[in-house]
């Protein structure tokens, strides 16, 4: 017997939900008998799961899908938290929101974004796709690859994202839908020119014309969503002393955060099929979006590395497990900053499909599209205190007298979100608090007495246009139901520009070690508090007005130190993708086999520019140009099948050869360098004149070997699938030592005899494994009681394992983004235009990444968590207020119980290196549907 979809099944395909994932209120079942149709009612949540099972059970390949409730409505606020509920996938949470995603316990660099098939460019500094940028209201639903196909031109190790948006032909009737929703954190407004209200609207528009042969899909969404947070971040635990093992925090920077995420988002869809022959599907899409964020706290190099600056020493009072809980910082000064992280980015993207039935066994397709992203982002630390960088103690600087108001003993306390200090003087008080740096930070350029501020500036330029050309062959008889063939060529460039300046006040005086400036009066803010930290409040004042009217000098970064002058990079990829894939659709044992068969073949032809840089005898940075790059083949391969071994039951079996690029700042041609005249006539590369550190534009892609097999249940709208899945990884990208080029390095006479020398750079390694099983099962309550019927349960959970080391010698290494555990669960009620739903989704420790100084990724453990998020609603639909037809009502919280982001160092979670509390966000709003 064949595997033959289920009666629902068939309706969502007959209504578009397999290429739009949209469909009319009405689906449509096929009584092959009489011929007649019968009208179904399938609204809401059950709409969404119905039609993300449709695409499940239909695709050849292994996916997971989310799909839109209604027209504007994904099943969560943003995209990457609906996937996240999705089995074997977690979200890593950025300011509160969720942003990245991992598959598999593979990164976000292992995972590839598409819009409607084609690959989108990226506002990171390198591939990872921050789903933020996509407003959910925009999307009809997405489809996860988690095995690819030779039709997939975007493939990755851990899996291919594809965001849809409507097919207007396919949804088949005029909708016009309007959604508005108020927002509001339950935090408060932590400082005083910070935002905790915003709202969300968006207004979509889908008609047919001229018989149903032209279609436009019309969307635009606006957000201003608040978000706060108290964090701590310390800065490590060293050793007490030499003679004293125990750890001990050396130094924190707590902060209380408010930011204001503002985004507008536009799609627009014009569809026309004349005739049975030509399809033709323009989409365009286009988001502005600005996050910007104030960040005011202290800054307490205490404990270990404040000594000498920062405090007199300090005393340890209590010790557990060789981690100090409690002490004293004695005569501790506090840094005060008031800083501002401000991010403009802009993402448009277009697309034209082509289609053309050739001849009743061939058609031919023809698709472009071009994707741009430009991202800005400004990091402003601006500094104050009670004494200029430590010189002058605690003391008067002329008379010697003490100053109680500068410094005093602070008793700290370790609890679990780090230390909790009891100050010895007001923070808040302007007569206490001046302008200027506290500490000795800085370079020579800026002058021995430190710096008063620092400001990042770094721009992000991404462009990709690509043409695809493939032609289809269908055939009537045999196991092969038709071949597809084709050639996409891509072109990609990505831009880094990244600058940083110190900055000093105008009015300083060199040798003066107490030039420092009072806070005007007119730029003094209400002060916030921080008694999260123990310290009640702290000053507050307009940091970005000072910087702009002219109170500080700018001084580069990039003279002095060599990483801010090779941090500007650009990479250029040139990729041309042959496919040819067999879809299969035959019978094994009398038992229907469908699936496909494929191959790629991908040539890629890339190249970087940088900048080589030292440092000369003075101190000052020179740079010369650097450029690199490499060719290389990789032949792909896949395979999946899907065998119906009974009625609503198949099997399934995929295997490929996948790649994942590498990262485009590990590919930089940039590098820091060293040259030793001395050595100019050494032919020996172990007393080479020539050493230095950076990137390697030669690096090669991850490869990997996947494998995966799983079997799946359909029962009267219940659904059960559990899987595994194996990735061999061919090889891992890992910093090493490697010989290095440096031929294009200009240095007077006498020339150097060799031209090449030892580089810390990055190189494909040894490699490993991964692997995980995954189970999910959808369970309507009607399958246990009719009186249970409006109940329904979505659980998964995965299990994830792996194995990688960089060299064969080598200890196994941490795999970032692997979650050994993820879960998931949605508990729902949907009756008579009633809806509640209360979801949960775990995740267990995993290594990740988060932004660190000057806009670095820094790597580290984040602890465990489980964020929970619930909803009730009504359709007045559903009710006998004929005026109110078409209205809904909803009212949604996120981060329910309130779950902390909290990550940790040297494998132990009492090191706490972040933590940060967020707050619950509560949204209420309507859709109307006219």
């Amino acid at each position: 017997m064949s595997f033959k979809p289920s009666v629902v099944t068939l309706a969502l395909v007959a209504a578009g939900y397999c290429t739009s994932l949209y469909a009319a209120d009405e689906t449509v079942a096929i009584d092959s008998q009489a011929s007649k149709i019968e009208v179904l009612q399938v609204k809401g949540i059950r709409r969404s799961i119905e039609a993300s099972q449709a695409l499940k059970m239909e695709n050849s390949s292994i996916v997971e899908a989310v799909s839109a409730e209604d027209i504007g409505k994904l099943p969560d606020v943003s995209i990457a938290e609906s996937l996240a509920r999705l089995p074997g996938i977690a979200t890593q949470r950025l300011d509160g929101r969720a942003n990245v995603v991992s598959i598999r316990g593979l990164s976000p660099d292992f995972t590839t974004a598409t819009l409607n098939g084609r690959e989108q460019v990226t506002i990171s500094d390198n591939r990872g796709v921050e789903f933020d940028q996509y407003p959910s209201e925009l999307m009809s639903g997405v489809v996860v690859y988690k095995t690819p196909d030779a039709s997939v031109m975007s493939q990755a190790i851990g899996g291919t994202v594809d965001m849809r948006t409507v097919r207007p032909l396919a949804h088949g009737e005029q909708a016009i839908v309007v959604i508005a929703r108020g927002e509001m954190n339950d935090i408060g407004k932590l400082n005083p020119d910070g935002d905790d209200k915003g709202y969300r609207a968006s207004l979509s528009y889908i008609d047919q014309f001229a018989n149903d042969t032209l279609g436009i899909a019309f969307g635009y969404a606006k957000m201003s969503s608040p978000n706060q947070e108290e964090r701590m971040h310390i800065w490590g635990y060293p050793e007490v002393s030499d003679t004293d093992n125990s750890l001990i925090f050396g130094g924190a920077k707590p902060y209380v955060r408010s930011s204001t995420l503002e985004r507008d988002g536009v799609m627009g869809v014009i569809e026309y099929q004349p005739n049975d022959k030509f399809h033709s599907v323009l989409d365009l899409y286009y988001s502005k979006f600005n996050d910007k964020q104030i960040l005011r706290g202290v800054e307490i190099p205490g404990a270990h590395w404040g000594n000498g600056s920062g405090n007199s020493g300090f005393e340890v009072i209590n010790t557990e497990n060789g981690l100090v809980t409690e002490g004293i910082l004695k005569n501790q000064k506090v840094l005060i900053r008031n800083d501002i992280n401000e991010m403009d980015a802009d993402v448009v993207s277009v697309g034209w499909n082509n289609s053309y039935q050739l001849s009743e066994n061939w058609s031919g397709e023809l698709d472009l599209s071009y994707s741009k992203a430009d991202r800005e982002s400004w990091g402003y630390e601006n500094y104050a205190g009670t004494s200029r960088n430590g010189q002058a103690g605690c003391d008067d600087p002329v008379t010697g007298d003490p100053r109680p108001n500068v410094c005093q003993d602070m008793h700290f306390v370790m609890g679990p979100q780090g230390p909790i200090f009891t100050p010895g003087i007001d923070y808040a008080d302007p007569t206490n608090i001046r302008l200027g740096g506290q500490f000795p930070w800085g370079n020579s350029v800026v002058g021995t007495d430190g710096q008063d501020g620092f400001l990042n500036i770094a721009n992000i330029k991404d462009e990709l246009a690509a043409i695809r050309v493939s032609a289809t062959r269908s055939f009537h008889h045999g196991a092969i139901s038709s071949v597809r063939f084709g050639v996409n060529y891509s072109e990609r460039s990505k831009d880094r520009e990244d600058e940083g300046f110190y900055l000093r006040l105008a009015s300083y005086e060199a040798g003066n070690p107490d030039s420092m400036t009072s806070i005007p009066p007119q730029y003094l803010l209400p002060s916030v508090n921080m008694g999260f930290i123990g310290f009640n409040s702290v000053i507050a004042y307009d940091s970005m007005a000072l910087l702009r009217d002219g109170y500080y000098d700018m001084f580069a970064q990039s003279d002095t130190v060599q990483d801010r002058a090779t941090a500007n990079w650009g990479v250029d990829e040139k990729v041309t993708t042959g496919f040819v894939m067999a879809d299969i659709d035959t019978e094994l044992f009398d038992k229907g086999l469908r699936g496909n068969v494929g191959l790629q073949v991908v040539h890629t032809d890339q190249s970087s520019t940088g900048l080589a840089a030292q440092t000369d005898a003075n101190g000052m940075v020179s740079t010369q140009p650097s450029s690199g790059g490499t060719t290389y083949t990789e032949v792909l391969p896949s395979l999946n099948l899907s065998w119906a071994v009974a009625d609503s039951q198949q099997v399934r079996f995929a295997a490929a050869r996948t790649l994942a690029r590498p990262r485009m700042d590990q590919m930089n041609a940039g590098y820091n360098y060293s040259y030793d005249a001395s050595k100019a006539d050494s032919t020996d590369i172990d007393d080479s004149p020539w050493s230095g550190g950076g990137g390697n534009p030669e690096l090669k892609p991850w490869m990997a070997w996947q494998y995966d097999v799983s079997y799946e249940v359909y029962v009267d709208g219940n659904a059960f699938a559990i899987g595994a899945f194996y990735k061999d990884l061919e090889n891992y990208v890992y910093e090493e030592t490697i010989i290095g080029d440096f031929s294009d390095i200009s240095v007077p006479d006498p020339q150097p005899k060799l031209t090449q020398g030892y580089l810390n750079s990055f190189a494909n390694g040894e490699g490993g494994y991964i692997r995980g099983i995954e189970a999910s099962a959808h369970i309507t309550g009607k399958w246990l009681s009719d009186s249970l019927a409006p109940f329904g349960l979505i659980i998964n959970g995965a299990l994830n394992d792996s194995e990688v080391r960089e060299t064969k010698d080598s200890d196994p290494t941490t795999l970032p983004g692997l979650s050994e555990k993820t879960a998931n669960a949605t508990f729902y009620y949907e009756d008579h235009g009633f809806q509640a739903r209360i979801s949960a989704r775990y995740r267990s420790d995993f290594l990740g990444e988060v932004t660190g100084v000057s806009f670095a990724r820094d790597k580290r453990y984040v602890l465990e968590e489980t964020v929970v998020d619930a909803q009730i609603g009504y359709d007045f639909s559903e009710s006998s207020i004929e005026a109110l037809y078409g209205l809904s009502i909803l009212f949604q919280v996120t981060n329910l119980t309130d779950q902390e982001f909290v990550t940790y160092e040297n494998g132990d979670p009492r090191q706490v290196k972040d933590h940060q509390t967020y707050g619950r966000n509560y949204m209420a709003g309507f859709s109307y549907t006219f």
